[in-house]
């Protein structure tokens, strides 16, 4: 939890009386008028030698066309470096001033600003503020801040369900790419994520648009309409432990740089009143909680590298902390990367799954609150509905659940899967509101592969294996699979309990390298996604079934998109 200085400075006003007696009149019993502004300074996180803070300031005042707010430390404390305001030092004496974007104070109105720095012995929270050259009181923390919602519900101008009548945001560069394809015009307009999966790219990586530049532009598809931006939360510690082409740079131990260098900066911007007519939909950290279910311990599919993640705690502290500071955001929606029913279906993983969910929903000062709800298939290939078969049907006396292909997951599909999970969800403590949202980006399975009507009944594998749209060799091969195709459009309220179809994967983005390629992104070579690769115990030992000559994960990958729009379903 962060720390805040509770204090009142709004003066005292002592009234003598006829005996002479000193009459204090409390500053609670004041009108909030009478105060001319608040603050809020809190510690957001410490360590030995450093720490993070965040400062919201409320004018109560007249109305500013620009601002300053000036303390001093009682100790040696050091900025080193700021956001959304621009901080200076001279010996204990800050001074933070307004960004030309938040220069505008109304009344009644706030303004938050981070920053970084370093103490050594005590980091005590300075006693005083002032606004423009006035005092000052400092939040008690006793009326709902920007760190607590108003209520069980999260910030009371939240939708039920953002896509409802509204845009979502075409990304220019995903455009751009798509339009200079042969054909790629026929789906270029179509909104995707936009994936935020290392610190540089929140600035722009190799001059491409930033988080503020895709904001700007969002800004202006939206015009006078509501519009929805999907942004990709996917930079945790350790990331994604049981695969090496999605590993990104943090360290497994990194987590205050996760917090500090990551979390808070994108926060800061998200909360820029500038973008507050925005629908922000965030998908929250993928291919990192279920791992702490099905890949560590004793499980035949462990990894020593999840082993660790799970003894540390840092993917729980990771996803807690993001869904706790971009919750605060009132325009943000965090969704919750659920897996897909290939992955956590089994009862083994199922209710699992779902009580690690909820852990993370409530460390690092998050509550359930803070989820509005949970996304499936995320970069995956499940088909969304198996129309030839289901998971209760029995073949010569063998239900479906004991052929080679279900081998005994209670799920055959997407949609049958989140549908089910959504309600498991709630079963362990999150609201009966939240909505699931399913990546339907490449698991179209079309084209001349996909089966007419049912397999023969003369076996259940016959059946099955005639009848299945998915044509993956196994349902654990999970990059650039051959014969995928799009899948269902984006699109709003499809089925009960789902807010959205979403192209949350940008179709023709590569999920890893055929081979190793040095890059700087910190991205390695998994066995998965070369094609010649005859499996592990995740896939059980079958063919990767990848396409060849992949560039690494997030790179464009032309062959694979060409095959996504020839195998699209429905078709282009």
């Amino acid at each position: 939890m962060s720390r805040t200085r509770t204090a009142i400075l709004a003066a005292l006003a002592l009234v003598a009386g006829a005996s002479g007696t000193a009459l204090a009149v409390v500053p609670g019993d004041v009108g909030a008028a009478a105060v001319p502004c608040t603050v809020d300074y809190k510690v957001q996180n410490q360590w030995d030698t450093g720490f993070t803070a965040n400062v919201t300031v409320t004018n109560n005042s007249a109305a500013k066309s620009s601002w300053s707010v000036k303390w001093s430390y009682a100790g040696n404390q050091k900025i080193t470096s700021s956001w959304n305001a621009k901080l200076s030092q001279s010996g204990a004496a800050v001074t933070a001033a307004n960004e030309s974007y938040n220069a505008s104070l109304a009344t009644g109105g706030s303004v938050s600003f981070g920053f970084q720095g370093t103490y050594s012995g005590t980091n005590a929270i300075p006693a005083t503020f002032t606004l423009d050259g006035v005092t000052c009181n400092v939040d008690d923390g006793s009326n709902p801040g920007p760190t607590d919602p108003p209520g069980p519900g999260g910030p009371a101008n939240r939708v039920d369900n953002p896509y409802n009548g509204a845009k979502v945001y075409v990304n220019p560069e995903w455009r751009a790419k798509a339009a200079a394809e042969p054909g790629g015009s026929r789906i270029a307009n179509q909104p995707t994520g936009v994936w935020l999966d290392r610190t540089a790219a929140i600035n722009g990586v190799n001059g491409g648009m930033g988080l503020r530049a895709h904001l700007d532009e969002a800004l202006r598809q939206k015009g006078s309409d509501e519009l929805v931006v999907q942004l990709v939360i996917y930079n945790l510690p350790g990331r994604d432990c049981a695969a090496l082409a999605s590993n990104g740079e943090l360290k497994p131990d990194e987590i205050d740089k996760y917090k500090t260098q990551y979390i808070d900066p994108i926060k800061a911007i998200l909360a820029d009143s500038k973008y507050a007519s925005l629908r922000i939909v965030t998908t929250v950290e993928i291919d990192s909680l279920p791992n702490l279910v099905t890949n560590t311990g004793s499980r035949p599919t462990a990894t020593p590298q999840c082993d660790v993640m799970k003894a540390n705690g840092n993917y729980v502290k990771g996803v807690g902390y993001a869904l706790n500071k971009l919750g605060d955001v009132p325009n943000v929606y965090n969704y919750v990367d659920a897996g897909h029913h290939g992955w956590i279906g089994w009862d083994d993983n199922f209710g699992a799954s779902a009580n690690v969910f909820k852990e993370a929903a409530t460390a690092e000062g998050a509550t359930v609150n803070d989820v509005h709800g949970f996304i499936t298939n995320t970069a995956n290939y499940s088909a969304l509905k198996e129309n030839n078969f289901s998971v209760n049907d029995n073949v010569g006396g063998k239900s479906v659940r004991e052929s080679e292909w279900v081998d005994w997951n209670r799920y055959v599909d997407e949609l049958s899967f989140a549908q089910a999970f959504r309600n498991q969800l709630v079963s362990v403590g999150f609201p009966s509101g939240i909505g699931m949202l399913i990546d339907t980006s490449r698991n179209g399975w079309g084209g001349t592969a996909r089966p007419a009507g049912p397999g023969p009944m003369t076996s259940v594998d016959d059946y099955v294996n005639g009848g299945r749209y998915d044509r993956r060799i196994h349902v654990g091969n999970w990059c650039n699979q051959s014969g995928a195709g799009l899948g269902e459009r984006p699109q709003a309220n499809p089925a009960a309990g789902i807010d959205a179809y979403v192209w949350m994967k940008p179709p023709g983005e590569s999920d890893g390298s055929s081979e190793f390629i040095e890059n700087d992104e910190g991205k390695g070579f998994d066995r998965m996604c070369d094609p010649t690769y005859t499996g592990n115990p995740r896939n059980g030992d079958n063919l990767s079934g990848a396409l060849p000559n992949a560039p690494i994960s997030g790179h464009w990958f032309s062959a694979q998109f060409q095959e996504l729009m020839k195998n699209a379903y429905p078709a282009l």
